[in-house]
């Protein structure tokens, strides 16, 4: 009778060195975490005026078992975070935005990074980043309007091409002149990188010299080649553009596979977004029963993306009440659905994908309190 009460012992052991190697698994270094979420989707193409990245992190080492994201971090989504034993919190929209003097009690911003701080949070927001993304937050609005092709209305350009300046010089210099002097005089320049070729220019073989440099670099390049005349009158300075990445970049022109009428678009909208009301502005002359082929969007607040595209309805959170006018003028559809609710249900699709990016390694949960603060009564 003892040895039979003995045998199951054994397995109970295995079952919990299961649970306790299962548990170990779960969870990733911030650091690896952080550059996983770049690859997910890169901050470079957030805007240049954007706060974006680890804007609260504690002292290192920090490892998190559970990240926790909503749109906006209030008060209120902060000690859901907190009960909810949060070890990094992504915040669509950046907490921090504007410069902190100081880190007090007295505000609520303030008392967002305290908290963090204490309880050894970090907070990491993409915002603008994640509007840019292929399969970021515009794409996600997109969805809602039915089959169509869409492209950016502002492309991203590649972050890391050219690799070294901003502009190129190119000159040939004459076998007979001192081609090594050239040469070694433009490479003891800093931040300029030099390739040659041979070209044949008038039945005269030449070397062709083409320059990358810098703003900075360029003008010590143009002093050089100005005390030499022949050289000068022959240079051509070319301004390099990085080239425009085709599926990234701020807002979307949407092209629906078959035209439908507005009051259809706007039903459509609504069950996406999961929104009883929406506000809407027609168009000079446009009813309900017009047709809607191209939407252009912009989740957020939309003015400065959508100015000046031509489409049939804009589809944005906000907008100012004078470019809603300029809209209307031109016979363009107008809907608009609080900034935040073009955004936050993107939340549950970044949910999934970075489950299988982050390959399950962390818990990831919504915010259940996380909503916009304008509702209508």
């Amino acid at each position: 009778m003892l040895s039979s009460c003995v045998r199951p012992v054994p397995t109970i052991v295995r079952f919990v060195d299961s649970l306790i190697c299962s548990s170990s698994r779960s969870f990733m270094d911030l650091k690896a975490l952080l550059s996983s979420l770049n690859d997910f989707a890169s901050l470079s193409f957030a805007e240049s005026w954007d706060n974006v990245g680890l804007l609260v992190e504690p002292s290192p080492p920090h490892t998190v078992h559970t990240l926790f994201l909503t749109n906006d971090l209030t008060e209120e989504v902060m000690e859901e975070a907190l009960q909810k034993k949060a070890d990094l919190i992504l915040s669509y929209h950046p907490p921090i935005f504007r410069p902190m003097k100081r880190i007090t009690w007295n505000t609520w911003k303030e008392r967002l990074v305290i908290q963090a701080l204490e309880n050894r949070v970090s907070i990491y927001s993409p915002h603008t980043a994640y509007d840019a993304a292929p399969q970021g937050v515009n794409n996600w609005l997109a969805k809602g309007l039915g089959a169509c092709t869409s492209r950016p209305i502002h492309p991203s350009k590649a972050p890391n091409y050219p690799t070294e300046g901003n502009h190129r010089v190119e000159f040939n210099v004459n076998h007979t002149q001192a081609l090594d002097k050239v040469m070694s005089a433009v490479k003891g320049i800093d931040d300029v990188s030099v390739t040659s070729f041979s070209a044949r220019i008038d039945n005269e073989e030449q070397t062709r010299i083409s320059l990358n440099c810098t703003q900075k670099a360029l003008m010590q390049v143009v002093d050089f080649l100005s005390q030499n005349k022949q050289l000068y009158q022959k240079t051509e300075i070319l301004s390099l553009e990085k080239p425009l990445l085709l599926h990234t970049g701020m807002g979307r022109l949407c092209t629906l596979d078959e035209s439908v009428s507005l009051a259809t678009m706007i039903d459509r909208i609504k069950r996406h977004l999961k929104l009883s009301h929406i506000r809407l502005a027609l168009g000079v002359g446009r009813t309900l029963e017009s047709q809607v082929k191209v939407v252009a969007l912009c989740a957020g607040s939309g003015s400065s993306v959508l100015q000046g595209v031509k489409a049939d309805l804009y589809l944005t959170g906000e907008m100012s009440h004078h470019d809603i006018l300029d809209a209307a003028s031109q016979r363009i559809n107008v809907i608009l659905c609080e900034h935040s609710n073009t955004e936050r249900g993107f939340l549950s699709d970044l949910r999934d994908m970075l489950g299988s990016h982050l390959e399950n390694k962390i818990n990831i949960i919504l915010s259940e309190t996380d909503r916009d603060p304008l509702q209508v009564v």
